[in-house]
């Protein structure tokens, strides 16, 4: 059983070093969410360990090293899906900065929904709930979350809409203004 102080001792050790150790994992593995996920594991491997660090002042390494193991674990115990076949795929390269620009949308355009509509939206779509399943978690009839989904993938739609007829307002002034030089070396764009 652990005594009070030493609980206190590592929450503090943990709310004084987050940050320093959550950069220490991001350097081992490359996505940010596996960092996360190998920090909390190393912290709950250390805590139950926590009294036998002697020196604390030493528990920076001692948690590096934890780190270090538990992503080697990681590694060793992943799934190779390799399927040996005689002729090779055609090989597909998907631009992830076309996903991370689509991704950065989406979560800009949810920000127009109202939290009820944006909980719907985020718990059909993106969790794939059933319409039950949905109602369930957050407390309305199965009727509410459907006219709720419509009227916000409505307002999804009417802002994409929105923000299209935008960008191509923007790409018509844009093909109209033209960049000419002045006497002064200076450049000034003309209508």
């Amino acid at each position: 059983m652990r005594h009070g102080g030493e609980v206190l001792d590592f929450e503090e050790y943990v709310r004084t070093r987050q940050d320093a150790l959550l950069r220490s994992a991001r350097r081992l593995v490359a996505d940010p969410v596996d960092a996360q996920d190998l920090l909390q594991t190393a912290l709950a491997r250390t805590y139950g360990r926590w009294d036998g660090i002697a020196d604390k002042s030493l528990a920076d390494a001692y948690l590096r090293r934890v780190m270090i193991n538990t992503r080697t674990e990681w590694w060793r115990s992943r799934k190779l899906e390799e399927v040996p076949t005689e002729q090779l795929p055609d090989a597909c390269v998907d631009d992830p900065t076309e996903q991370h620009a689509d991704r950065a949308l989406l979560m800009d355009i949810l920000k127009v929904l109202a939290p009820k509509q944006r909980s719907v939206v985020v718990l059909r779509h993106w969790e794939q709930m059933s319409t039950e399943e949905t109602a369930a978690a957050l407390g309305m009839s199965t009727g509410t979350v459907k006219s709720t989904l419509h009227r916000a993938l409505a307002r999804l739609r009417q802002e994409l809409e929105s923000r299209d007829l935008d960008a191509r307002a923007l790409g018509r002034t844009g093909e109209r203004a033209t960049v000419r030089g002045d006497e002064g070396g200076r450049e000034r764009c003309a209508a």
